[in-house]
């Protein structure tokens, strides 16, 4: 056994190793500590820890100020439908109020009387697999906790069930008392919400930050969340046009799509922002899509491409008792049960 006060690269050089490599090698590890590091020193003094209860007893879970003025991201399985809903900040304490508690999205907005620091928004649509992320948290009701991963993946569907919208799947290890810690990149912007655990915590889902700030763009707008719907559904297509497999197989009727102009047959290729390439986008614009606003909808025709603004009105689906649960691929949307310390 080599003496423990021998510097790696004079045991590198003992054994034969490739000393520049090992070299490098630990520069890299370095870098990514000191990274890790001071995202946790920026952003752990805007993230929370949530303690509350529900019929289902004691609730705790964790969250992050996104505004100067107390407003806070979490998730439904922490303060959806909890009382007595108290934010720990530092060493204060607040009592909460709940403007939004939406089930589809699994997101909850908090307000505290408070002036807070916040969080940057940055963009999800940046990363790729293996983007380096930091999740902030605070797991098992110990203190806060800062946990670095790489995003393995960006999935629409998890054991056969739907989500409402495409998640960020992060290889970041998560435990009781996470649920709504905000998925952080390394420029300390949160890109997404903690939502769920997966295979006992070695992994996790998040909700894209753009997903969430279309609930609180809804809500700053209107007092409530509106989710729209335009009353297509689409099937695979064997041809492509326009990149796009996904053609119109149904026009409810008396639905803002039949009414707009859009035809049974057509490709679809735009809804909104979201580019359709097969027909599961759909879920994807279908989620961003909010009532009493007209959203664009592009479609392919006969070798033509046609354009059509439509009317989105509420969504079939929009109460809680449908929402909170898992739905089917039918029902354009769907949940994955989510994760609080109790």
């Amino acid at each position: 056994m080599f003496p423990r006060f021998l510097p790696a690269v004079s045991i590198a050089l003992l054994v034969g190793w490739n000393a520049p490599q090992l070299l490098a090698e630990e520069n890299v590890l370095s870098s990514m500590t000191e990274a890790v590091q001071t995202v946790f020193q920026n952003t752990k003094s805007a993230v929370v820890k949530i303690r509350a209860s529900d019929k289902h007893g004691r609730c705790v879970g964790s969250g992050f100020f996104i505004d100067p003025n107390g407003t806070i991201y979490t998730t439904y399985a922490v303060a959806g439908e909890a009382e007595n809903i108290v934010v720990e900040s530092g060493d204060h304490q607040y009592n909460a109020t709940r403007l939004v508690a939406d089930a589809r999205s699994g997101i909850v907005l908090l307000k505290v009387d408070a002036s807070t620091p916040f969080l940057p928004i940055g963009k999800s649509a940046d990363l790729t697999i293996a983007s380096p992320v930091v999740t902030v948290g605070y797991p098992m009701d110990l203190p806060i906790t800062p946990m670095l991963g790489f995003i393995g993946g960006f999935d629409l569907q998890y054991l056969h069930r739907y989500f409402t919208t495409t998640h960020i799947r992060a290889n970041v290890s998560v435990q009781r008392g996470e649920s709504g810690a905000p998925l952080i990149n390394t420029q300390g912007e949160v890109v997404g919400i903690l939502i769920s655990g997966l295979d006992g915590g070695a992994a996790c889902y998040a909700l894209p930050i753009e997903a969430a700030e279309k609930i609180r763009s809804d809500y700053v707008r209107y007092g409530e969340v509106r989710h729209g719907w335009i009353g297509i559904t689409v099937a695979p297509s064997e041809v492509a046009h326009e990149g796009s497999l996904a053609v119109i197989d149904n026009l409810g009727e008396d639905t803002p799509a039949a009414h707009s102009g859009i035809k049974k047959g057509d490709t679809l290729v735009r809804i909104g922002h979201v580019v359709v390439k097969r027909p599961e986008d759909v879920l994807n614009g279908s989620f961003f899509l909010t009532a009493g606003e007209n959203t664009p909808v592009e479609v392919v025709r006969d070798g033509q491409h046609l354009s059509f603004n439509v009317p989105a009105v509420e969504h079939p689906f929009s109460d809680k008792s449908r929402a909170a649960g898992a739905l089917t691929k039918s029902d354009l949307g769907g949940t994955l049960s989510l994760t609080s310390g109790r």
